[in-house]
């Protein structure tokens, strides 16, 4: 059974705003790689943007260079032994998908990057070229063209973790360490 949801692309910046570690995969080539990125954050509204921070010395970064998207896989509690293998090893070297145990790809028709398996939301992502800060700064702009979420965990433009633990997003913080995002509060309508 899937829980993916579509969510309308004027929320999908909702799906990054409490800072969650992502996934950031790409395919060009016949290839596809996923690494993972705590630096990352949303830009924008209409139309939905987002930001990554991609090292130079990232086969990832080649992919989404050739190909013009990208994608964000927003990974969970159930996923932090996963995330932390995905990040500690080259797609330069191996193929993820093949070798790391639990890594796998979910066919999306309508998103022109590969979204990882068994996350809780995906931003498919346009690539906004920005020479300068992509080379400066190792940044990367995308507009967002496709968002899912997982709908026992986001609903109604909301996270709702509540008697979901093992699908907390995860939040690095260093060396295979991360929190998990804790209860909600609603402090009323803000006007």
């Amino acid at each position: 059974m899937t829980y993916r949801r579509p969510v309308p692309l004027d929320r999908a910046t909702r799906l990054l705003n409490h800072g969650p570690t992502v996934l950031v995969s790409a395919a060009h080539g016949g290839r596809s790689n996923v690494m993972a990125a705590a630096w990352n954050m949303a830009l924008d509204f209409m139309p939905p943007k987002a930001a990554v921070v991609i090292d130079k010395a990232t086969f990832t970064r080649g992919l989404i260079e050739a190909s013009g998207y990208f994608a964000l896989s927003v990974p969970c509690h159930a996923q932090a032994a996963l995330t932390t293998a995905i990040g500690g090893v080259s797609g330069k070297e191996v193929d993820k998908a093949a070798t790391l145990e639990g890594l796998a790809w979910i066919d999306e028709p309508e998103s022109p990057a590969p979204l990882v398996k068994g996350c809780v939301a995906w931003l498919a992502c346009r690539l906004l070229p920005e020479p300068h800060i992509q080379q400066a700064y190792d940044l990367f702009l995308g507009e967002i063209v496709g968002a899912w979420a997982d709908e026992r965990v986001y609903s109604a433009g909301r996270w709702h973790f509540e008697g979901h633990d093992a699908l907390r997003t995860l939040h690095h913080v260093a060396g295979g360490h991360y929190l998990l995002p804790g209860d909600s509060v609603d402090a009323g309508a803000a006007g």
